[in-house]
């Protein structure tokens, strides 16, 4: 992968910094694109009313759901404020591109940004087990129930400080099960990806590739274009909705879904850590809450929006939709194994993580899956001769 994007978290390094960590600093800043001269720079303005604004860049078109989503934490922030801090959140590219958004905000070129940890791959593998792989079986509500409370929130300051990363971080938004992807045909097995040419980002990088796939990490607005040019062969983004409006059924009329390569991601909204610690500690709770209550907003609305595009795509769009047969999901599991076995053979940290989600998980996923109803059971039982399961490949 190319160089990824780093950034951040909430917990402030005291005492003298080493010359390791200066190093560290260096070169993490010297990392933010060049293109974001001093002209581009927002930095954050307070009015003569006492009002706070501060200039936000996401890293989704515009027209995707995932920058409505943006808009819609800042919203939430802009109204439970009454208008003290007032964010404005620009489209990817306004600034900088996608993939430099967070070197930018923890350079000052930005208060801050929307979009996912995944796009922070390069500065430390680690940082992507938030948002790629099974999760053990977790699904993306479960993995922030373990970033808040069982330990990975903690981690993840750990990981971005040894970057060198001035950022807060907020993780939020569950997002569902994303597809194996877009292809020309269907996938029937694992064969099948050998050679192709394929998008996906973070360590489902690392996976993709392990199963044969050349891999390209290209930000969401590209992915479109490079498939329509034959640039790509096959690609994944993640959901009904962000895929029928960045065009998908344009170039291609299957998908495939389920997959393991990313089942439980979610959005990180990041602050420019001087920024925010600068800001009144009622404003901090503010956001704290807001963060949270655009969490719930995002999952409920998408549940509305996915599943409207999901109906759409069928009957609108002429798309045909299979399941990823169990045999390639179980290779991604066995893939897994050895791709988290190789990142974490040399880093500390990456083995630190892991071993915190998976202990939590062990305990969620069983009282999960003792407690909760099988819900095809009670589909089948109302709907199941109305709508059909996807067809297998």
């Amino acid at each position: 992968m190319k160089k990824g994007e780093g950034v951040q978290h909430d917990s402030a390094q005291g005492g003298k910094e080493s010359g390791q960590s200066r190093l560290k600093r260096r070169k993490f800043l010297g990392s933010a694109a060049g293109t974001a001269g001093a002209a581009l720079a927002f930095p954050m303005i307070a009015s003569a009313q006492g009002a706070t604004k501060m200039r936000f860049q996401s890293t989704w078109p515009s027209k995707d759901i995932f920058h409505e989503y943006a808009q819609d934490f800042a919203k939430k922030v802009n109204d439970m404020t009454g208008g003290d801090l007032r964010i404005e959140v620009l489209p990817a590219g306004a600034v900088v591109p996608a993939f430099g958004l967070l070197d930018a905000v923890s350079k000052g070129t930005l208060d801050g940004g929307h979009g996912v940890m995944g796009y922070n791959y390069g500065k430390q593998s680690a940082i992507a087990l938030w948002t790629s792989g099974p999760a053990y079986g977790m699904d993306a509500n479960m993995v922030l129930a373990w970033h808040k409370y069982g330990g990975g929130k903690e981690l993840l300051a750990e990981l971005y400080n040894g970057i060198g990363a001035n950022v807060v971080s907020f993780l939020t938004g569950p997002m569902p099960t994303q597809p194996l992807g877009w292809f020309k045909k269907p996938i029937s097995k694992i064969s099948d990806l050998k050679g192709m040419k394929f998008r996906t980002n973070g360590l489902a990088i690392d996976l993709f590739t392990a199963m044969g796939a050349a891999v390209n990490a290209l930000p969401g607005g590209e992915i479109v274009p490079a498939m329509d040019r034959g640039l790509l062969d096959g690609a994944e983004f993640n959901n009904a909705s962000s895929d029928r409006l960045l065009g998908f059924p344009d170039v291609s009329k299957i998908c495939m879904l389920q997959s393991f390569h990313q089942s439980s991601e979610q959005f990180e909204v990041t602050f420019n850590k001087t920024k925010y610690n600068a800001l009144p500690a009622k404003i901090k709770a503010i956001i704290e809450n807001a963060v949270e209550a655009a969490s719930s907003d995002m999952a409920w609305k998408a549940v509305d929006r996915y599943s409207k595009d999901y109906r759409d795509m069928q009957a609108k769009d002429g798309v045909k939709f299979y399941k990823t047969p169990d045999a390639v999901l179980q290779a991604q599991l066995q893939v897994w194994d050895e791709v988290v076995a190789k990142k974490g053979a040399d880093n500390p940290l990456f083995r630190k993580v892991e071993a915190s989600m998976r202990a939590f998980a062990e305990r969620a996923m069983k009282w999960d899956m003792d407690t909760n109803n099988p819900r095809r059971m009670a589909y089948n039982h109302y709907f199941g001769r109305k709508a059909p399961a996807p067809k297998k490949a």
